[in-house]
């Protein structure tokens, strides 16, 4: 299964990729910079697997996370893709804005790399044992 990471900082898609090999994820990672380029992704891959899953950081130039939330929400393709935010902001007004467009889950960075690790860790299993349509 094909994991879509939006994430704008190279340190923070660094320690993502850390974390998938520390944690033997071998789930191919696409990462896209913005959520027009996340966006563009999505509707652009027409001949090999869409993601099902993506890893979204809210605080992105061009388009944020939210932003890109509402747009695949409203889009019948992709609005049951799976989104777990993973941003810096601890605001309650972007976790109630980020659950009201049905995210899976909402993880505060930065953690220490061995939180972070055991995070993503969890994570794997959750989409391990989820049942994801054809």
């Amino acid at each position: 299964m094909t994991i879509l990471l939006l994430e704008d900082d190279e340190v923070d898609v660094m320690n993502v990729k850390r974390a998938f090999k520390k944690n033997n994820i071998s789930n191919p990672l696409i990462v896209a910079s913005n959520g027009i380029e996340g966006l563009a992704i999505l509707r652009s891959r027409t001949d090999l697997p869409k993601p099902r899953i993506v890893l979204l950081d809210l605080n992105m130039p061009k388009m944020g996370g939210i932003e890109f939330l509402k747009e695949i929400r409203q889009d019948p393709e992709l609005s049951s893709l799976s989104v777990f935010v993973m941003t810096t902001s601890n605001e309650d007004s972007d976790k109630i804005e980020a659950f009201n467009l049905n995210v899976a889950g909402y993880i505060l960075k930065p953690l220490s790399m061995d939180r972070f690790i055991a995070a993503v860790s969890t994570l794997n299993s959750y989409w391990t044992l989820c049942e994801f349509p054809e």
